[in-house]
């Protein structure tokens, strides 16, 4: 079995959906510290031919907290129009006025969106479900602290792949790459494999050139329906392009 592990978050971009298909099963590595100025609670969008932040606010309670016990920044009162779910959702709406799919997600969103989240966890989850069934992911998932695992960094990979009963750990194109203790997994006599990931150019509004890793969102909203095929041939044109190398 084939398992990748990252933490959550908020619309990921393609790559990390890539990995969770190629994958049989996905951690989601929730009890792991917040990362201020990461992906966990914020994703990038395309507005005015421009890659710009969009963000969720967090309570900032400790600089140790974990991520599964990061909380939402939720106004006292959201039953108006004047707080961050509903002016996300106007910004989304309006850097995608243009789009010719937008409509056709735009009710499930704002439904995300105009909810009140208590824990950033959540409305993480949410927000991966809603592109994991739009495109057609299927790998189960599960939660790092339903398994209670121990160690860090190389330690922590190691021993979650174990905990699940994993032949192979599917790494990404992050920092794994350089922290991972190839002899440790090699002792334990646990597979490694990297992902070997190109970015797909598909049709995307505006006049200005393509912009790589944006949320997801932006093949849906620019691709619809063929969103899941273009996010399949970023695996297929790596490997392709691999074996022509070799």
């Amino acid at each position: 079995m084939l398992v990748a592990i990252h933490q959550p978050t908020f619309f990921p971009w393609l790559g990390y959906l890539d990995r969770m298909d190629e994958a049989d099963l996905f951690v989601i590595l929730d009890h792991v510290q917040f990362e201020r100025r990461n992906y966990q609670n914020r994703t990038m969008i395309r507005l005015e031919d421009e890659a710009r932040w969009l963000t969720v606010p967090v309570v900032q309670l400790s600089q140790k907290e974990k991520i599964i016990d990061k909380r939402v920044d939720n106004p006292a009162q959201t039953d108006g129009d004047r707080w961050w779910g509903p002016n996300s959702f106007n910004t989304l709406k309006y850097a995608y006025r243009k789009a010719p799919f937008f409509e056709t997600y735009a009710a499930e969103l704002r439904d995300i969106f105009h909810a009140k989240w208590d824990k950033l966890v959540d409305l993480d989850m949410a927000g991966l479900e809603f592109l994991r069934k739009h495109l057609e992911i299927s790998t189960p998932l599960v939660k790092s602290s339903t398994l209670a695992p121990e160690g860090q960094r190389s330690e922590l990979l190691l021993d979650i792949c174990q905990r699940v009963k994993a032949g192979a750990f599917l790494g990404g194109m992050g920092g794994s790459r350089t922290y991972l203790n190839q002899a440790a997994f090699d002792e334990a006599r646990m597979g490694v494999k990297w992902q070997e990931f190109r970015h797909p150019a598909y049709p995307q509004q505006g006049s200005a050139p393509f912009i790589k890793g944006l949320s997801a969102l932006d093949v849906l909203f620019n691709c619809g329906p063929e969103s899941a095929g273009i996010l399949r041939s970023c695996r297929t044109r790596a490997t392709d392009e691999l074996l022509a190398a070799a």
